[in-house]
């Protein structure tokens, strides 16, 4: 008797499991039906973009996509919608920036430029000094001061190409706007044009946070368009004599009240148990931030409303959070953490949707080895959705400080091929989203959500 029973448990459990399984693909199934046949996301990405516009962080437009996305999630179905305090980084750019770099003959060559994100002004008059450009830090420490004094520092990192996952190439890059300013000023110099951190060759500046240090002075920043930097670095490899010149306008003021944007299904039966899904509200304010971050909002109002509409009860609750201010402050993130500790709420687990709305090609994970192991016995249920990839990595800014409570992390990892041409520049538009694949991107969101509200991690 007892070997029949040892022979017959193995084929049992394997029958369970299988059970479960084809249950588990039947409720996907319906949300992802659900999702691609009625989804609102797209519709509600066009009134952000078109109707509202760029939302930087304590502007009038930030306010309106608020109460914009509260309604939606209202509208969406969720139990309980509300607004999360947040102080918000006050950046404005003012008056449109021009610059040009003047030959020795006289030439005028305009540039494509603009300012970096809470970057100072240059001061009515404008800037105009001699150009040195910089390659590297190495090469930056090594001319010192004896050099770089005066000067107007051209910082010309490319985006490595040969990295098919474009996110590395722009780790590699994002120290240069991060920080190359107030490096450049410990030397002395006046000001910097950095090339813009993009995967194309095209006319667009791209605009992005620099960080400055208290230290030395600050000094006006700007990016210009990859084209101008190819041409720009020519000259200077000719040996031109040249002189670059450029006019900025920007203020940052005091810091400014806003709001995070939440709504939630409460769980069925572990309701203190909380997920969060969603991406940032705020965008830059060269396009319309459809791409980064608009399509991570609407994908999480679109998980409400689906398992809504599909009258599907989660376990556990789950939170569409819709975060400001991560563009240039990151506070938004910060006020959430601090909610969740004073009033000490259980995050099991966070999703963020912030690297694009193109096809989802798998999520990237931060938690214990367990609930890994957990999430990789979950691996099929989503390749019929197109997602096949789930990795260790970076999962968003703004779920990253929930880290601190043991919340396990993830975020949505779409084909990144043509995210760094839209990044924080005025292509990044409406018209640049692709319905299909926004909503598939909700599809497998909704999927995840759905399968640790059911078992947990």
């Amino acid at each position: 008797m007892k070997r029949i029973v040892t022979s017959i448990l193995p084929a049992l459990l394997f029958s369970i499991c299988s059970t479960a399984q084809n249950n588990d693909s039947l409720v996907i199934k319906k949300i992802s039906d659900e999702i691609m046949s009625h989804s609102t996301a797209y519709e509600n990405l066009r009134y952000l973009c078109k109707k509202i516009g760029p939302r930087l962080s304590g502007s009038a437009n930030a306010q309106k996509a608020v109460l914009a996305t509260a309604k939606m999630l209202k509208d969406a179905g969720a139990d309980t919608v509300y607004l999360q305090p947040c102080m918000v980084t006050h950046w404005v750019r003012g008056e449109k920036e021009t610059g040009y770099i003047k030959l020795a003959n006289g030439t005028i060559h305009k540039l494509n430029l603009c300012a970096l994100g809470n970057s100072v002004a240059t001061g009515k008059n404008g800037l105009q000094q001699s150009v040195i450009e910089i390659r590297n830090f190495d090469e930056l420490d090594r001319l010192g001061e004896q050099v770089i004094k005066g000067k107007i520092v051209f910082y010309n990192f490319p985006m490595n190409p040969t990295y098919i996952g474009t996110f590395l190439a722009y780790r590699d890059c994002w120290d240069y706007r991060g920080y190359g300013p107030a490096r450049a000023a410990k030397y002395g110099a006046v000001g910097v044009m950095l090339r813009s951190l993009a995967s194309n060759i095209d006319e667009f500046p791209h605009t992005g946070t620099t960080i400055y240090n208290d230290s030395f002075p600050k000094i006006p920043a700007v990016a210009i368009s990859t084209k101008d930097a190819e041409w720009l670095s020519l000259q200077l490899r000719k040996k031109m004599q040249l002189t670059a010149y450029f006019k900025t306008n920007c203020q940052l003021l005091e810091d400014a009240p806003s709001f995070n944007v939440i709504g939630e299904i409460r769980g069925s039966a572990f309701p203190r148990e909380i997920i969060s899904v969603g991406g940032h509200l705020d965008s830059w304010d060269l396009g319309e931030g459809a791409q980064d971050d608009g399509a991570g909002c609407v994908q999480g109002i679109e998980i409400i409303r689906a398992l809504k509409a599909a009258s599907i009860k989660p376990k556990r609750t789950i939170r569409a959070v819709m975060f400001m201010n991560e563009e240039n402050g990151g506070k938004g993130g910060r006020a959430y953490l601090a909610a969740a500790k004073k009033n000490k709420e259980q995050h099991i687990f966070a999703l963020e949707s912030d690297a694009g709305g193109f096809t989802p090609r798998g999520f990237s994970l931060q938690m214990k080895d367990s609930e890994r192991e957990k999430v990789m016995g979950w691996k099929k249920l989503f390749e019929d959705y197109g997602v096949y990839q789930l990795t260790s990595g970076g999962t968003g800014s703004d779920i990253e400080h929930l880290e601190e409570l043991g919340t396990a992390l993830a975020g949505l990892s779409p084909d990144s091929q043509r995210y760094f041409e839209l990044h924080h520049a005025p292509n990044d538009v409406f018209e640049a989203v692709s319905e299909r694949e926004l909503n598939l991107g909700a599809v497998n969101m909704a999927a995840f959500v759905w399968l640790v509200s059911e078992y947990g991690l």
